[in-house]
């Protein structure tokens, strides 16, 4: 691992303003978020703030917030937010070395809405490929040295066989030392062993076991009778 905590301090913080109005943002503002297994996946509902995390958490070790390897700068920088710029780590020993020397500090952010776009600058080729065999590409290609790999929703573009192929990619990631963050929807990704899950929501974060998961209690439901979720729906 890198980073075994990250945390931020704000002199003034209005608890009713964004993004410091956000539970999570306000825990990491007060207690930080601490890393306990080489993967962590963020897990929570559309607005939460697991996007907010993932992308402060990306700009503070360095990413662009757009998307992209660390030693990617576009031609028009665009600033940090405001919780990014603000971002601080505790890193491991290996952390340490490795952000003491820009050069050899390494990393990728994966976000949905802008992966294409971030990939084909990097020269990936994504304009030769479909959606999803870009981003497996990206993996193939990009998420291979030891580094901090930061994801929003990777499973956005991803089929279910793509997004086993996914697990496998981010398994042989750290198992050659690297550590990934991840914000998902995805029951599948979440079931990789050995990985921290932490839900986000109203009362801010918590860790949590995979089958324990609201989300993974949802699709149970829903693949076993559809009817009961969509009669509320479509009547």
């Amino acid at each position: 691992m890198l980073i075994e905590r990250a945390y931020a301090h704000v002199a003034s913080a209005p608890p009713d303003e964004w993004p410091w109005s956000v539970p999570c943002v306000r825990e990491l503002l007060e207690d930080g978020l601490r890393f306990t297994a080489p993967v962590t996946f963020l897990v929570g509902e559309n607005g939460s703030g697991k996007s907010t995390l993932v992308e402060a958490l990306a700009e503070g070790f360095g990413l662009d917030s757009y998307g992209g390897s660390h030693d990617w700068r576009y031609a028009s920088p665009r600033p940090k937010s405001p919780l990014g710029e603000r971002v601080r780590f505790d890193p491991t020993a290996h952390g340490r070395r490795m952000m003491s020397d820009w050069a050899a500090r390494k990393g990728f952010f994966l976000r949905a809405e802008t992966a294409l776009d971030a990939l084909g600058r990097e020269g990936v080729g994504p304009d030769s490929i479909s959606h999803g065999e870009g981003f497996l590409a990206a993996f193939r290609d990009r998420f291979t040295r030891p580094g901090l790999y930061v994801m929003d929703e990777p499973e956005a573009a991803l089929s279910f066989t793509s997004c086993l192929e996914l697990i496998g990619h981010l398994n042989r990631l750290v198992e050659s030392g690297g550590q990934v963050v991840c914000a998902t929807h995805s029951p599948l990704l979440t079931a990789l062993p050995g990985a921290d899950i932490i839900e986000v929501g109203e009362h801010g974060t918590r860790r949590t076991a995979w089958s324990d998961l609201a989300l993974v209690d949802h699709w149970r439901r829903y693949l076993a009778d559809p009817r009961s979720y969509l009669r509320h729906i479509l009547d």
